[in-house]
């Protein structure tokens, strides 16, 4: 697998002019086991490395540590992923000695519970404080409501998606000269399809059993009932042919009962041998380039929607649920398709519409979708506008 990147050459300011000492910049987050967080916590890393910067990550480890630390990265294990009082109050202490001792610059918070730790240690030391808005978290209680406000007390706060920065002005108190908008990046160097060989291809599909010629319909993500499985298996069910496979890519994380679920509904469906639950891929550029559809159903907004933008940069089309970042990351019409949250009925209508598709409007909306990407969504540009924001605040007062 090509392991390429698309990573920016901007160059890091020194945190004093004086000095000239290149910036030295800490993240926080809980843990480096994987998601989202991890990886823009990873590129973002490396962003700095690359522009001549010193870069830490802080958190209780996790299988992505070598992979940080490969790309030249430091990493120091405290334990970030505890959430209680106490905890929050020992890691405020144990960050704070470390910003002394390794003459950190900028401490950048990417989770809640660290946020707190971080925003306490920033401040006894006189650092600059950063934070990543990366969900909308869930404030049904006046206290919870009052732990998210944490991500949103940071020197600059970033949001992933227009959608993320809209709900932070709309919930929480803070300086709209704070906020910055920085969508989340993806690789479009390791997600090009010109880059996935025949063997790959070949492995997966024989790997999920996959019949030649059979119009695949796919659903990458966790399983997790907010993703709609369900809806997408109904969908499948509904559409006018009756050889279209139904895949399903992302581990059950142990709902087990969930998996269930969705078996037995495939099979009152009358469609369990067009189903497949494949667990969790390591070749996700091969994965997508086996789909003649790919969708993301969630019911719950999508923070961004990484799934589209992914799949975009591979030319698949796209049919995503109408609300959250996915409104950001597919252009209706022209780079994808948007359909109503829950409705099985508008997804099968859409999917129909995609494998009616000719050849020749296949390619022309597979160009599309990756130009668009590229254009507003890869990693270069996410990193090269976190270090601005990095040096909006090392140049500043």
């Amino acid at each position: 697998m090509d392991t390429t990147t698309d990573e920016p050459g901007t160059t890091a300011p020194p945190r004093d002019p004086a000095t000239s000492r290149p910036a030295v910049i800490m993240q926080v987050l809980p843990a480096l086991v994987t998601g989202g967080v991890e990886r823009g916590t990873l590129d973002v890393a490396a962003a700095i490395v690359q522009a001549g910067g010193t870069a830490l990550v802080a958190s209780a480890g996790g299988p992505m540590v070598r992979e940080l630390e490969r790309l030249g990265a430091r990493h120091v294990t405290l334990p970030l992923d505890r959430k209680a009082p106490w905890a929050i109050l020992g890691n405020r202490r144990r960050l704070a000695a470390l910003i002394v001792a390794e003459q950190v610059d900028i401490v950048h918070a990417r989770s809640r519970a660290p946020a707190w730790s971080a925003l306490g240690a920033a401040r006894r030391t006189g650092r600059a404080f950063v934070t990543t808005f990366h969900g909308t978290y869930n404030f049904r209680s006046p206290w919870k409501r009052w732990y998210n406000a944490i991500m949103a007390k940071g020197d600059r706060v970033i949001a992933i998606s227009e959608f993320i920065g809209q709900h932070i002005r709309e919930n929480y108190a803070i300086d709209p000269a704070h906020l910055r908008v920085i969508p989340r990046g993806i690789d479009v160097v390791a997600f090009d399809p010109a880059k996935v060989t025949a063997e790959r291809l070949a492995a997966l599909s024989s790997a999920w059993r996959l019949p030649d010629g059979a119009p695949v319909v796919m659903l990458p993500g966790r399983l997790a009932r907010w993703k709609g499985h369900a809806t997408v298996i109904t969908a499948v069910h509904r559409v006018a042919r009756s050889d279209v496979v139904c895949v399903l890519v992302g581990g059950d994380h142990g709902r087990r009962g969930y998996r269930r679920e969705l078996e037995s509904l495939a099979q009152s469906l009358g469609i369990t041998n067009r189903l497949r639950i494949v667990g969790d891929c390591r070749d996700m550029p091969a994965a997508y380039m086996l789909a003649d559809v790919v969708v993301s159903a969630s019911t719950d907004p999508e923070a961004f929607g990484r799934i589209t933008a992914e799949a975009s940069a591979m030319g698949r089309a796209v049919v995503a649920t109408d609300h959250g970042g996915s409104r950001e990351t597919i252009q209706p019409g022209t780079t994808g398709w948007l359909v109503p949250p829950g409705d099985s009925a508008a997804l099968a209508r859409a999917i129909d519409t995609v494998l009616n598709l000719s050849a020749v409007e296949r390619v022309t909306l597979g160009a599309r979708a990756r130009a668009f990407v590229e254009e507003r969504f890869s990693k270069a540009r996410m990193c090269a506008a976190t270090l601005q924001v990095y040096a909006e605040l090392l140049d500043g007062p």
